[in-house]
């Protein structure tokens, strides 16, 4: 379960779907015989399968998390988006009465739901072939998996196996000031900004698109 108060709690299934297929990266998060594992791994989102989507990704062979996590225990797949510092002195307010703090500004979407581990190569190379072409449609000249040479990629594919979970729940927190005025969000866009980092603009960026509900 994620800590989200009402001013913060994304329910929109359609702005989550988006989050998480704008990210495309996530902490997947088990249980084994010695606690939480964890893996950071590029995940797929079929949003039209059951009522939430189903992901679909894959670990190295080697890694035990597929092997020792408990399958029967829900897992979650965390899809951190910007994030940045917040400064209590850019709120107009915090000179008026000085009742401020400095706080963390971010969004997170996460998903849970039972992973299914899968070995059959055929469908192993038809996610790899679908995860290359969504994220190198975005070159001039893609990679395609059929460049590299066959033997080569099936060793390859001897290495991995793939993930799925079919998504039973899921939940977005997007925390971007929404319970400071109007005058104190305006400040801390323009404090963001003065940073000049990427992941602070980003965040001022949604804080000005509406995102902030």
């Amino acid at each position: 379960m994620l800590y989200t108060p009402p001013a913060f709690r994304e329910a929109d299934i359609a702005r989550l779907h988006a989050h998480i297929a704008a990210t495309g990266f996530a902490a997947v998060i088990t249980v084994g015989p010695h606690g939480p594992i964890v893996s950071y791994v590029p995940l797929m989102l079929e949003a039209g399968v059951g009522p939430y989507g189903m992901l679909s990704g894959h670990l190295a062979r080697a890694n035990p998390q597929w092997t020792e996590s408990d399958l029967s225990v829900p897992a979650v797949a965390a899809f951190m988006g910007p994030d940045a510092y917040v400064s209590p002195g850019w709120y107009p307010s915090k000179h008026e009465h000085g009742k401020a703090v400095p706080t963390w500004n971010y969004s997170v979407v996460q998903a849970r739901g039972r992973l299914e581990v899968i070995e059959d190569r055929d469908r192993l190379a038809a996610h790899v072939t679908a995860l290359t072409d969504k994220h190198e449609g975005r070159f001039v000249a893609p990679w395609q998996v059929s460049d590299a040479p066959a033997d080569y990629l099936e060793r390859q594919l001897r290495g991995i196996v793939g993930i799925r979970m079919v998504i039973d729940a899921l939940e977005g927190k997007v925390k971007l000031s929404q319970n400071r005025s109007a005058a104190d969000r305006a400040g801390v866009v323009a404090g963001l900004r003065t940073f000049g980092q990427d992941r602070d603009r980003a965040v001022a960026a949604l804080m000005e698109h509406g995102e902030a509900r």
